[in-house]
């Protein structure tokens, strides 16, 4: 009698990632900006099989502008578009930005960023908190990034968001996780909030370790944009994003200090 293997548990239908009441296979988002053209930006979309990009705002992009023939060539994907706040460094410049954005894309998604100091391009928590209380009351769903500050994070909770986007490290940096401890310590504290590492990733090994830390997703741009091959890196991150979710699901062992034989002595021959 042949031995029937059965893979139903390998379809993780109930395991999707879901922002907001919407859900989507793939844990990998990319972002648009940086590519060397558009072909090779369409080429890397296509690898990567993302269901949602980022797209900052063109001020100039209104209806008659330039930024339109960038607007209509990213429908073209037809995939949930998320527009950022990327560049704004104030209270009142992200909330005009966000509302920008929302009529001209479209959607009430919004990935807030609030640029508080220029070297490392890290979040200001207080003008973040601020502009997400805003935001959220004014009915966005709000995708904030901000640095792994619990008592931060914790304030964005409160504010209105069912998403966090942390980063790894600094935007472009390509350091991968700096903190670790951190991270982990915010997945922790955080269980039913989507979580989801921006900013940092330099090669799919860090984005595998992010989903084997319990991270929802990981968002890449400059990673895959700067890349030699777009496209072949977009590959590789997309599975490294699968690989490490599917170690997460699969509960891995604990590391240990002392080897463990994989061979029980048990029933071992005595010469």
């Amino acid at each position: 009698m042949g031995i029937e293997l059965k893979f139903s548990h390998l379809c993780r239908v109930d395991k999707m990632l879901s922002i907001y009441g919407e859900t989507f296979s793939s844990r990998l988002l990319l972002g648009t900006a940086q590519y060397p053209s558009p072909l090779i930006l369409a080429d890397a979309v296509r690898a990567a099989q993302t269901e949602i990009v980022t797209v900052s705002l063109r001020r100039e992009s209104g209806t008659d502008r330039a930024g339109q023939d960038f607007w209509q060539f990213i429908k073209q994907f037809g995939l949930k578009i998320l527009p950022n706040t990327a560049g704004c460094s104030s209270v009142k410049e992200a909330v005009t930005t966000a509302h920008m954005a929302r009529e001209v894309f479209g959607t009430d998604w919004i990935k807030l960023e609030v640029i508080g100091e220029l070297d490392t391009l890290q979040p200001d928590p207080f003008a973040l908190v601020e502009a997400t209380r805003i935001l959220c009351a004014d009915g966005f769903k709000v995708l904030p990034y901000t640095t792994d500050d619990l008592v931060v994070a914790d304030k964005l909770v409160q504010a209105g968001c069912e998403v966090l986007m942390p980063w790894g490290a600094p935007i472009g940096s390509g350091r991968g996780l700096n903190n670790i401890y951190a991270l982990r310590t915010m997945r922790a504290h955080f269980p039913e909030t989507v979580l989801i590492i921006d900013a940092g990733i330099g090669v799919p090994s860090h984005a595998s370790q992010a989903m084997e830390l319990g991270f929802d997703a990981v968002l890449i741009n400059t990673a895959v944009a700067k890349a030699g091959d777009p496209a072949l890196m977009a590959r590789g991150f997309a599975q490294a994003v699968e690989a490490g979710r599917l170690c997460y699901d699969a509960d891995p062992i604990e590391a240990r200090d002392m080897a463990v034989p994989s061979t029980p002595l048990f029933g071992k021959a005595f010469l």
